[in-house]
Parts: structure tokens; C-alpha cells; sequence
């Protein structure tokens, strides 16, 4: 009963869970950037080139076939999907890091004098304005 237990919790775990949801949706984006390569890109490329199906383009040396045309289209679909990923995944969220990032305030340069509030050097033993003396650190 405990390894039913222990199963249960490892399943249920968040990370777990969320590794699942990302590769089905990552299945399912990548049918969609598929078809949208097949369906649209492979056919605009074909009007300009005349080559409909790249699937068919091969070459034989020495009775070996070597069919790049798969080849092609995967790598349509590769840099479709990465360009896609790319723009509307990367790009915000290092937006989103960018805009969240606070900077650590800079080393201060300068204190105020205790007597008149001016803005005086830190290494200053004397203030300028009121000529006060300060206590060095």
C-alpha cells in the first residue's frame, strides 16, 4: 500500500504534471506549425519555385537514392517552429524578465552634511557649505 502511496504523490507531483501538460501541448503545436508548413509555406515556396511536394525531389548516385526533399520539408517545419517559438515565447517573457529585473541601487557617492543637509562627497571631512566637521568612518 505504501508504493501505491509514494506513487501517487510522485504523479502528483507539480513538475511532473506540468512536464506532461508541456509535451501534449508541444505535440499539438507542432501538428499545427506541420500543416501550416504543408498547407501554406511548402505551396508559397512551390509558386514561386514550381516544385509542389518536396517530398518527390531526389538524386541517384551509383543506383542509391537520396530523397532530400523530406529533409527540406522537415527543415521548413524546424525553422518555422523555432522563428514561431522564437517571437511569441522568448521574446516576452525576456521582455517580462527585462521590465521585472529591479537593479541593485548604485554605491552611493555622496552623503549629506548632519547640520545643513547638504549634498556633500563621502570621503569629505569638512562640509562645503556650512564647514562643519564630520566624523570619518
Amino acid at each position: 500500500m505504501k508504493l501505491a502511496q509514494e506513487f501517487k504523490a510522485f504523479i502528483l507531483r507539480g513538475n511532473v504534471v506540468d512536464l506532461a501538460v508541456a509535451i501534449i501541448i508541444g505535440v499539438a503545436f507542432t501538428a499545427l506549425i506541420t500543416a501550416f508548413v504543408e498547407d501554406m509555406i511548402t505551396p508559397l515556396i512551390a509558386a514561386i519555385g514550381g516544385k509542389p511536394d518536396f517530398s518527390a525531389l531526389h538524386f541517384t548516385i551509383n543506383d542509391s537514392e537520396f530523397r532530400y526533399g523530406d529533409f527540406l520539408n522537415a527543415l521548413i517545419t524546424f525553422v518555422t517552429i523555432a522563428l514561431v517559438v522564437f517571437l511569441f515565447v522568448v521574446t516576452p517573457i525576456n521582455e517580462l524578465m527585462r521590465r521585472s529585473r529591479k537593479e541593485p541601487p548604485a554605491d552611493p557617492t555622496t552623503k549629506k552634511c548632519p547640520e545643513c543637509l547638504t549634498e556633500i562627497p563621502l570621503e569629505a571631512r569638512r562640509c562645503s557649505a556650512c564647514t562643519t566637521a564630520l566624523a570619518t568612518a
